[in-house]
């Protein structure tokens, strides 16, 4: 008999697995992911522009005349999305718990990407020097602790013991 976390980790696994390796697939990128990150765009530029940020929005890409930034795969908070959305899934808890976690989660997943998105831009443009230490280590790191923090709270507050048991 397998234990309940080797369960989960065999269930989490498998789902990962099956999210992440379609987003190889050029059709998949082309009809899903990459509208997904355009629509990431249009929202933050919209969001700076509402301050006056003067951006204009080309596909994936931000342009204004202090920066311009491309919201590549990797940093349009998909893969942060898709670990937390198979770790809840993969969780043992009653099926309405599940998909309400996942749901908030990818809210919180994508509210925090958009900070990241729009703090990136601007740290581009008046601090063009910290740019690659926000983007490579510190904003990639805080949007997958946030999905990790999220789910472990989730799983001690979330579901009362006696349903993740029985389910």
């Amino acid at each position: 008999m397998v234990s309940p976390r080797a369960r989960f980790l065999l269930v989490f696994f498998l789902l990962l697995a099956l999210f992440e390796i379609p987003l190889l697939l050029e059709p998949v990128d082309r009809n899903l992911v990459q509208p997904f990150t355009r629509g990431i765009a249009v929202v933050s530029g919209a969001l700076l522009n509402l301050f006056g940020g003067g951006v204009t929005v080309a596909g994936t890409m931000l342009i204004s005349s202090c920066f311009s930034v491309n919201i590549n795969n990797g940093c349009n908070g998909v893969e942060a999305m898709l670990f937390l959305v198979a770790a809840v899934l993969a969780f043992p808890a009653p099926p309405k718990a599940r998909a309400i976690a996942a749901a908030t989660g990818v809210a919180l997943i994508q509210g925090v990407n958009l900070i990241r998105v729009l703090s990136l831009y601007l740290i581009g443009c008046h601090r063009r020097e910290w740019f690659d230490t926000f983007h490579l280590a510190i904003w990639q790191t805080v949007v997958f602790a946030v999905a990790i923090l999220y789910f472990a709270a989730w799983t001690r507050r979330g579901t009362p013991a006696g349903d993740a048991q029985s389910a």
